[in-house]
């Protein structure tokens, strides 16, 4: 090997350690653990405080509540229990329903938004009559 190319191998050649952060980042196991935590970010979190406020909620149930269960009954709670409540869905017809059933809670006096158009409705219907 010539003299001029050893030089211009030894200028070209980075020594050992030298890049500094460039190992961290070229090393194989940043990659993994970099998608690790963005899933956690991206969806157990989420889900985690989606599964809090749900407990939370179902916690606050309360005697004269208007709840909407998952399959999309609506009805009116008239006993609450441990685990269960008692919902009223038309006139002296209860049932049991386990309370992690509860989707949305619409509290005494909060009309539900399809209701309130029709009420409206009937009330100008009223009005153009007189």
């Amino acid at each position: 090997m010539s003299p001029s190319t050893a030089l211009v191998l030894a200028v070209a050649a980075p020594a050992a350690g030298d890049n500094g952060i460039m190992d961290i980042l070229a090393s194989p196991i940043i990659l993994p653990i970099a998608l690790l935590v963005m899933m956690y970010f991206f969806f157990v979190r989420p889900q985690q405080q989606r599964a809090k406020e749900h407990q939370a909620k179902v916690a606050g149930l309360k005697r004269g509540d208007t709840v909407v269960l998952s399959s999309g009954l609506i009805g009116k709670i008239v006993r609450v229990e441990d685990q269960e409540i008692g919902l009223e869905v038309a006139q002296n017809v209860t049932v049991k329903v386990v309370k992690a059933m509860v989707s949305e809670v619409r509290t005494r006096g909060e009309p539900a938004p399809a209701n309130a158009n029709a009420k409206q409705a009937k009330a100008d219907a009223k009005d153009a009559k007189s």
